[in-house]
């Protein structure tokens, strides 16, 4: 039934990446595509008209840009999750777009399972950087001081699971890797945001790579 499905509105200026994602998001039982907009006043529109519970979007559109769409719905507070998808990868927007309040980032060139999981991830209240980009991020992250003092105050047990939040891995992923419940995961990743100061396991990411987690995580 329809009320069961996610509903996504997807935003991209390209009329074959529309079609392609919508023929993707179709052929799964639980999504049901509420729109396609062309440009970013066109998603503010059908957002207000379809009330979806997903925008899929492209961050460089015509009109006004995904990061333009993407602050006008945290100031006015519109009950939409945001994931954007695009080809873009410059460090710099994607950690402006993190900080505005994304709640995902997706590349273009990822599979269609990691555009599936993203959103199922993003609809069930979790953030998503798909594996690709925090490869891409670890990469190409500029060297900083070695200020540790948040990282260090972790626990053995708190740091490998910042550790596998940030190489993109689901709470349930890593409650089967450390053979712990998702729900002993979920309350551990929220006291970890609460001890370095994010407001989420994007951000979470973000920090853990720019402090190098990998020094001080040694992997058994």
């Amino acid at each position: 039934m329809m009320e069961n499905k996610i509903k996504v509105l997807i935003a991209d200026d390209h009329d074959l990446i529309r079609q392609g994602l919508k023929s993707i998001l179709n052929y799964e039982d639980d999504f049901i595509v509420s729109g396609e907009a062309a440009n970013g006043e066109e998603a503010l529109a059908l957002i207000h008209q379809y009330k979806p519970d997903i925008l899929l979007m492209d961050i460089n559109m015509p009109v006004k840009s995904g990061i333009e769409v993407l602050k006008i719905i945290k100031e006015k507070d519109i009950n939409i999750k945001v994931l954007l998808l695009t080809v873009e990868s410059d460090k710099k927007t994607i950690l402006d777009a993190i900080e505005i309040g994304a709640d995902g980032y997706i590349l273009k060139g990822s599979g269609t399972q990691d555009i599936i999981d993203g959103i199922r991830r993003v609809f069930h209240g979790e953030n998503y950087i798909d594996k690709s980009l925090v490869s891409m991020l670890f990469k190409k992250v500029a060297t900083k001081d070695k200020d540790h003092d948040l990282l260090s105050t972790l626990n053995e047990k708190e740091l490998e699971i910042l550790y596998h939040l940030s190489k993109g891995y689901s709470n349930k992923e890593i409650g089967d890797m450390m053979y712990l419940s998702e729900k002993t995961i979920k309350n551990n990743a929220t006291r970890i945001f609460k001890t370095i100061h994010v407001r989420d396991r994007v951000q979470a990411t973000i920090y853990a790579i720019e402090h190098k987690i990998e020094e001080l995580y040694i992997k058994p």
